[in-house]
């Protein structure tokens, strides 16, 4: 039996991930700041201020899916909150590196989540594909570093598969729990000008794409998690209304309240372009979830 060792096991991915893989004979552990080594999925104690991780996480994991980082969307993007966002990616990465280099055995591949973010927080025309450069703002400098901290495992010989994720649509959690509020109670609306795309993906899906990255050796490099259908925010929340069986609201959400709330953070709901899917679904993935109606329809009305 394989062992997969995941940071950021507890969180919706993690989770979700977690059962994934086990239905499929897989043990995992997770990276926890408690240990619980007896449990059907063990915790082994990291800590990465102290830069310590249980020898036995790393000597016992045959793949290692990285997961870890400071919620993105959780709170303004102030320069402390900034600065958490990217140490909390980076930093675990080069801790994991250096125990990895200390270890007598070395994982099969390192599977490292990224974000769209990578192509920056515009709207434009432009579909974005895995070949394009970073863009110059927070998000495409944090995805950024966040890579180059994983391409390290590259350089050391290790198989590294990077996972460019779009907007992660699950019931237990995330974006979609936060647009449900608005909708059921019948006021759902477009935000800002609602022209903004919305690259999103099934979180089965994004799962199912992890399980491939570890069992397909021919997947290195930069991969994009995104569904092929990719609406405006606008035909996003129609889709949502219209699955609900609930009222669109036509008048949009001010741009300027959007600002006023969030600050430089509302650039995640104002901004948004497509990405293409193309390169994951050459390697052979095919999508449960191509379109949006039928992702929001697993997810909010299927029993």
């Amino acid at each position: 039996m394989q062992t997969i060792l995941i940071t950021g096991g507890t969180g919706v991915i993690g989770r979700e991930l977690s059962a994934k893989l086990r239905s499929k004979g897989y043990r995992v552990a997770i990276l926890s700041r408690t240990t619980k080594k007896n449990a059907d999925i063990p915790h082994y104690y990291w800590d990465i201020p102290q830069k310590m991780i249980e020898k036995e996480a790393i000597e016992t994991a045959d793949y290692i899916i990285h997961l870890a980082g400071a919620n993105i969307g959780d709170k303004r993007w102030s320069k402390q909150r900034r600065k958490l966002i990217i140490d909390s990616r980076v930093e675990s990465a080069n801790l994991l590196l250096d125990k990895i280099s200390e270890a007598r055995k070395k994982p099969k591949a390192f599977i490292s989540a990224s974000a769209i973010g990578y192509y920056g927080t515009t709207t434009s025309d432009k579909i974005f594909c895995e070949t394009d450069p970073p863009a110059n703002d927070f998000l495409g400098e944090t995805c950024r570093l966040w890579e180059q901290a994983a391409d390290n495992f590259e350089k050391m010989g290790i198989r590294t598969v990077k996972i460019r994720t779009g907007i992660v649509l699950s019931k237990q959690g995330g974006v979609l729990t936060k647009m449900l509020i608005p909708t059921k109670l019948g006021i759902g609306s477009a935000i800002g000008s609602g022209r903004q795309y919305m690259p999103w993906i099934h979180i089965d899906d994004l799962c199912r794409i992890y399980v491939k990255a570890i069992e397909d050796t021919q997947m290195n490099g930069a991969y994009n998690a995104v569904a092929p259908e990719q609406p405006t925010n606008k035909d996003f929340i129609r889709t949502l209304a219209h699955v609900l069986r609930k009222p669109f609201w036509a008048p949009a959400i001010p741009s300027l309240a959007m600002k006023i709330i969030f600050g430089r953070m509302s650039s995640l709901l104002l901004e948004g372009s497509r990405v293409s899917s193309d390169k994951i679904i050459a390697s052979g993935y095919n999508f449960l979830f191509p379109s949006l109606e039928s992702a929001l329809t697993d997810l909010l009305v299927k029993k």
